[in-house]
């Protein structure tokens, strides 16, 4: 059953009505008991060509946020932001360390970080419940070699398409939503008509709150793993009704914390991930935009969000761009 918490109006679900909400939206198998792909099935054809439609004007705007100390990783989760390092720089150069090349000389890198620090998807393999992830496949697909099923590089072909902002944000009127405000499958829906945009098969949605903007502005605080606000869990009666492909935030988790759920961390990547196969992205920078969007009242857009294609990993990060 679900009730109204007293003094918050936030809606509280107890475990037994989420899991009946992720059975009710669960598609394994419609795709065959080999599926690792999920909602991304949703993007065919079709949908690519009617995308690439939707460049206009050759604007292309970056979603991701910069890869690098400042980020906003603490700690939790085991999670730290990026460590750049150089293998070889101008100094080597100037040391002699390259005298035995003939004349040329080069400089050389690389990085350190765990693979959903930053901007990045979910992969399917990245949420388990009760020892099952999407399709059904067990705790034993995934070892410390990585995914043998659902891994992220399944994804890395599938994430282009026609990307649709619904600007939450703007449309309560607010500069940002405030942590543990959730936002209804109802309130997409009145969002996306009042920006005038259809949501439908194949689609990528990406839902701006405002935290990320406000997080930078005020110091990244507990943003990485801290109270947000994001989807609710009635958010499901939407993505999944419309065949949505996929869907992202500027949140660190997608979905509102506190949870709904007080004793089921993260019910909604059980409801969207493990059971309706729908990859969830997280930590978009949407603000650059969210203003395109708005001084030109167009809210879909071609959108490339390919994860690298490591192969085994759960979560993959990468440089989402819409262009318009």
């Amino acid at each position: 059953m679900t009730d109204t918490a007293p003094h918050t109006g936030r809606t509280v679900w107890d475990r037994k009505s989420v899991v009946a909400l992720a059975e009710r939206y669960r598609r394994w198998g419609q795709w065959g008991p080999d599926d690792e792909r999920g909602a991304l099935n949703f993007i065919d054809a079709g949908a690519l060509t009617r995308a690439a439609s939707l460049i206009r004007h050759g604007r292309v705007l970056s979603l991701a946020i910069p890869l690098d100390a400042s980020g906003p990783q603490k700690g939790a989760f085991g999670r730290n932001n990026p460590l750049h390092y150089m293998v070889q720089d101008g100094g080597d150069i100037a040391l002699g360390a390259q005298e035995h090349l003939a004349g040329l000389r080069y400089t050389d890198d690389g990085i350190a970080m765990p693979l959903q620090c930053a901007t990045h998807w979910d992969a399917l393999s990245h949420i388990f419940y009760e020892g099952r992830m999407y399709n059904g496949y067990g705790l034993a697909e995934v070892t410390s070699a990585g995914a043998a099923r659902c891994g992220v590089e399944r994804m890395s072909a599938s994430l282009t398409g026609r990307g649709v902002l619904l600007d939450i944000a703007r449309f309560r009127r607010v500069a940002a939503l405030a942590p543990g405000q959730g936002i209804s499958g109802a309130e997409l829906e009145a969002c996306a008509e009042a920006q005038g945009v259809t949501v439908g098969r194949g689609d990528i949605v990406l839902v701006r709150t405002g935290h990320l903007r406000a997080a930078r502005r005020e110091g990244w605080g507990d943003y990485a793993g801290g109270d947000a606000p994001g989807l609710a869990l009635s958010s499901a009666h939407f993505l999944y009704g419309r065949q949505v492909a996929a869907v992202a935030g500027d949140t660190w988790g997608v979905e509102v914390r506190p949870n709904e759920t007080p004793d089921l961390f993260q019910p909604l990547h059980l409801v969207l991930l493990v059971n309706a196969g729908i990859p969830l992205g997280e930590m978009f920078d949407l603000e650059l935009l969210a203003e395109d969007c708005a001084d030109d009242g167009v809210y879909e857009f071609f959108l490339a969000a390919a994860p690298l294609p490591i192969t085994g990993a759960v979560g993959g990060p990468m440089n989402p761009i819409a262009v318009k």
